[in-house]
């Protein structure tokens, strides 16, 4: 009795936080003042005012100080926290991806070859994108950022191991995840002379954020692994509340409805 109250404890806590707290904030990418105060406050660089003779002797010398390009330390210290952000908590339609795929089995050798895809997927699309060497219209990327959401979780509702189409389909899905990295960069810019510094340790960032909500997401279920009921219990339910959360997205993100 005792391991029942637990089980539907912990998955009423994980539903309520897959369903309730994706509606409260549907745009799940901060827009641009949002990060920019984000790394003022976090990194302690301030961001110039735009009326000079309004400042004050310190805030002129501030503000100097924050144009002087970033150290390779301080550019790396201060994008790899950005990616990380990007993903927990600020992106949470990236989380649920994550989750879709933890969730498509219970074996590791799928989740790695299913994480590995995404990610080499997500890092060419990215860097390609900040270098400018291909755009795609942000109100159709992050449609179909929620589309391959919705995509892998109904997927998870019918097919009980790993299809031999999920991993190209899952890189396909990547190429579309990194625009929409790469859209908050573009947004930002890069830190100057330090371009390669933060190109890779946000996308290291990113790595790390998703590898946390995988650690999370094993922490709460992998107790559960091997009962006959996992997979109707806690695979099937949390992928039905993934996919009409990210069914949601779709319709409002719909560039016709936009």
């Amino acid at each position: 009795m005792q391991t029942s109250t637990k089980f539907w404890a912990i998955f009423c806590v994980v539903l309520a936080l897959l369903v309730i707290v994706p509606l409260r904030d549907t745009s799940a990418h901060p827009s641009e003042d949002e990060l920019i105060q984000q790394l003022q406050e976090q990194y302690g660089r301030p961001r110039p005012s735009d009326d000079a003779d309004q400042q004050t002797p310190e805030e002129i010398e501030a503000a100097r100080a924050a144009a002087e390009p970033p150290t390779l330390f301080e550019a790396a210290w201060q994008y790899l926290g950005l990616g990380y952000v990007h993903i927990l908590p600020k992106g949470l339609d990236h989380i649920l991806f994550v989750l879709g795929l933890f969730f498509a089995s219970t074996r590791l050798r799928p989740l790695l070859l299913q994480v590995t895809t995404f990610t080499v997927a997500h890092s060419v699309t990215l860097a390609l994108a900040v270098l400018g060497l291909i755009a795609v219209p942000t109100i159709w990327v992050e449609f179909l950022i929620a589309a391959s959401i919705a995509f892998v979780a109904i997927e998870n509702m019918f097919f009980d191991r790993l299809t031999p189409w999920r991993p190209f389909v899952v890189f396909g899905f990547g190429l579309l995840h990194g625009l929409g990295f790469a859209g908050v960069l573009q947004s930002i810019g890069m830190p100057q002379g330090q371009f390669i510094t933060g190109l890779v340790t946000f996308n290291v960032g990113v790595e790390f954020g998703q590898l946390t909500v995988i650690l999370a997401a094993w922490a709460l279920v992998h107790w559960f692994y091997n009962k006959p009921w996992y997979r109707q219990r806690i695979a099937i339910p949390v992928s039905i509340g993934i996919a009409a959360v990210a069914l949601f997205w779709a319709v409002q993100r719909f560039p016709l409805f936009s």
